[in-house]
């Protein structure tokens, strides 16, 4: 059975909380989704359908068949709003995404992401939320709530953990924080994903000899975003600032951006090789040396 024409028309549907057959079906009459209340609701009744319909806000056909419009319905197949964090986003460019998705005001957003309590119930380990909020695609409904997209992305990051990677961390003799830490830089580094495991190679073997990382995306991080020249004026600016590692020994207190699964992956697996240097190169690719 089907209804109306025109089938390359979609229409929303919203579908309140507690809503009856007959409501929903008056809804989807004046929508132009049916003809008649009354054929729909028989049919509903006898699939059994008629107390399984979902509310939500819902894109819907023209032209469907009962039966495609009520499998919609009942499995709550709503209208979802995507959102793309690409690897390497900081909490601040992250921020304005998680804001269009759930009409919330940015600076709203960060408050609820730096909430100690709400950062516990994520279990995040590191000091705060960067670097933790996974980057990837994700789908929401309209109207989701803050938390419940950082849940999402937290849960997205926790699942990368397999157990063999924590064997991989118990290794290396790292914690949780300090490994993502590790990540973020190679990510901030890196522009050919090939070399992250070399990147992560020659960090490993400056804390292994007890030498200063000299990350520069670290220093940007501190001077509080990039710049065309990292000049040495600017390096000695923040020569106090804990996540300058021109300055300051071993790793930052935390991550400096969302590092992707293939960053994680490089700090986890670095090359085995004994370069202590990179110097980039003008494509974004590197030179790697064992000595200036």
């Amino acid at each position: 059975m089907s209804c109306g024409t025109d089938p390359d028309s979609l229409l929303e549907v919203t579908v309140p909380s507690g809503a009856t057959l007959t409501e929903v079906a008056d809804t989807l009459v004046n929508r132009g989704l049916l003809g008649a209340q009354a054929p729909f609701k028989l049919y509903a009744r006898i699939r059994g359908d008629d107390r399984r319909i979902k509310s939500g806000r819902y894109e819907l056909q023209k032209g469907s068949r009962w039966r495609d419009i009520l499998e919609r319905l009942t499995k709550g197949e709503v209208m979802t709003i995507p959102m793309t964090v690409p690897e390497g986003f900081r909490l601040l460019q992250i921020a304005p995404r998680i804001s269009e998705v759930t009409g919330v005001k940015e600076d709203s957003v960060l408050s609820v992401i730096n909430n100690s309590d709400q950062l516990a119930s994520l279990q995040i380990p590191g000091p705060n939320a960067e670097g933790y909020l996974f980057p990837d695609t994700y789908r929401f409904a309209p109207g989701v709530s803050v938390e419940s997209v950082l849940k999402a992305m937290t849960d997205r990051y926790h699942s990368t953990w397999s157990e063999a990677r924590r064997v991989q961390l118990e290794e290396l003799d790292m914690t949780e924080n300090e490994l993502v830490t590790m990540a973020s830089i190679i990510q901030a580094e890196a522009r050919h994903n090939s070399e992250m495991p070399r990147i992560s190679s020659v960090y490993h073997n400056r804390l292994r000899e007890g030498w200063l990382l000299q990350a520069d995306p670290t220093v940007l991080f501190a001077l509080g975003g990039p710049r065309s020249r990292l000049l040495y004026s600017a390096i000695d600016s923040v020569a106090d600032h804990p996540y300058n590692t021109y300055s300051q020994p071993g790793l930052p207190p935390g991550p400096i951006c969302s590092p992707g699964d293939l960053a994680l992956a490089a700090a986890l697996n670095p090359a085995q090789e004994d370069f202590m240097y990179f110097v980039a190169r003008p494509d974004g690719s590197h030179v790697f040396t064992r000595t200036l």
